[in-house]
């Protein structure tokens, strides 16, 4: 591979090129062409097949070693970790709303909430658990259940909740110091957990303000379809999982006790039957399908990609870029190099902590020469690697909310609007920072 030159090897890229233009192309021209449901006339999971066989087309190894690495990437323990949490999530997600924990969940949010304020109580409530979890997958997982029950019974629009959702935990995963991508970022850059959190909190403060101001000003009069007085007991099954993930329970053992206690109540308070429960579990099993297949068919992509040397050309053809965009500002040029390191090769993992794991030499050198400390570039690379997670339609996020929501993943983040404000605060903050001082 080393006899292969960078620009060559871009060329591997081009399967993630193929798939993207088929996904969102069609769902764009359908979308115009006034269709239903564009987004799930060709399904991401189909769209991915032929980018997986132009990568292997294009692969200079032989078909078997080929495979077999295609089979490593589908097997790595993020995407099967995202594959479980996926399946937990169904299945308590179909569970609570049959035994009526999301109508009571639903009953006292607009109890509690004024009108106007829902969405920014959403924002605050994911934000909040995504900071003390450290995972904006995990967050989603349990947030998503009673998001559906707003889009449902408050008749909210479904792609505004799950933007503001998707907002909150994007927030969490990027600030909390025991985030996998914290630990990745301040590892590879060797910065202190505590210097990167204050760097990193002068801009996400002032975005997430920002974000709260939007989505109160959006919020809108509601109209219930449905008055449900299901008791108080039908909380529970939340109450317990927002406790036991503050107190740093692993996310899969939250998710299986929630199940649990959501058929218990079913149990007590209804004629919830042990068949109809095991009935529930397998349909939220089946509503995780396509999602699962994705996941494992992006993970298999991204290996291939990577074998063939895309991460490496890519990561090469950045930093020649920066240093030329700033020649004269070193510490200019190693901030958007390590931005547009972590933000594009997101794009071609999906997943932020792989992404900072494959850049984090690069942006260490790239640190070292244009003088910037450890805490700001892995800030940097923190920053713009949960930026693009939190955009993608692709992304784990985005996927497991559209299939909970039951809408596309494009609207899922198309009102993202934490990542996107994030994106432009911290563009504009790291440039004044690299001012030269006269």
């Amino acid at each position: 591979m080393s006899n292969i030159s960078p620009q060559k090897r871009l060329s591997s890229l081009l399967p993630f090129g193929l798939f993207l233009g088929l996904f969102l192309g069609t769902g764009l021209a359908l979308t115009w062409q006034g269709v239903d449901f564009a987004f799930y006339q060709l399904p991401a999971s189909i769209a991915i097949i032929p980018a997986i066989l132009l990568a292997m087309f294009i692969g200079k190894t032989p078909l078997e070693q080929q495979i077999n690495q295609f089979i490593s990437g589908a097997g790595h323990p993020n995407i099967i970790t995202m594959c479980l949490i996926y399946l937990l999530a169904g299945a308590f997600a179909t569970i609570a709303k049959t035994t009526g924990s999301v109508d009571a969940s639903v009953a006292v949010g607009l109890a509690v909430f004024p009108e106007q304020l829902i969405l920014p109580g959403l924002f605050l409530v994911a934000a909040f658990l995504s900071t003390a979890m450290g995972t904006s997958m995990g967050t989603i997982a349990v947030i998503a259940p009673i998001a559906l029950g707003f889009t449902e019974n408050a008749q909210m629009d479904a792609s505004l909740v799950a933007g503001t959702i998707i907002s909150g935990a994007i927030f969490g995963d990027n600030l909390s110091i025991i985030s996998d991508t914290t630990i990745a970022a301040t590892r590879s850059q060797g910065a202190h957990m505590k210097d990167k959190f204050r760097v990193n909190f002068k801009f996400a403060l002032p975005t997430a303000l920002l974000c709260l101001v939007i989505l109160t000003f959006l919020g809108e009069p509601m109209s219930l379809t449905e008055q449900n007085n299901q008791a108080i007991v039908g909380l529970l099954p939340y109450i317990a999982i927002l406790v036991l993930a503050l107190l740093g329970m692993n996310v899969f053992v939250v998710l299986i006790i929630g199940i649990l206690i959501a058929a218990f109540i079913g149990f007590l308070t209804s004629d919830y039957s042990l068949s109809q429960w095991i009935i529930d579990i397998n349909k939220g099993f089946a509503n995780m399908q396509d999602i699962i297949i994705l996941s494992l068919f992006i993970g298999g992509l991204s290996e291939l990609v990577k074998q063939q040397g895309g991460l490496a050309a890519l990561t090469h053809f950045i930093e020649k870029l920066a240093r030329k965009i700033s020649p004269n500002n070193k510490k200019r040029a190693a901030s958007i190099g390590i931005a547009s390191l972590a933000f594009n090769c997101n794009f071609f993992t999906a997943s932020n902590t792989v992404s900072i794991i494959v850049t984090g030499e690069t942006a260490k050198q790239l640190a070292k020469d244009g003088g910037l400390t450890p805490a700001e570039s892995a800030s940097l690379l923190d920053i713009y690697a949960c930026i693009n997670q939190g955009l993608l339609p692709y992304g784990a996020q985005a996927l497991l909310l559209g299939a909970t929501l039951h809408i596309s993943p494009l609207a899922v983040v198309s009102y993202a609007f934490y990542p996107i404000l994030l994106f432009f605060i911290s563009l504009i903050a790291f440039w004044q920072l690299t001012q030269p001082k006269k």
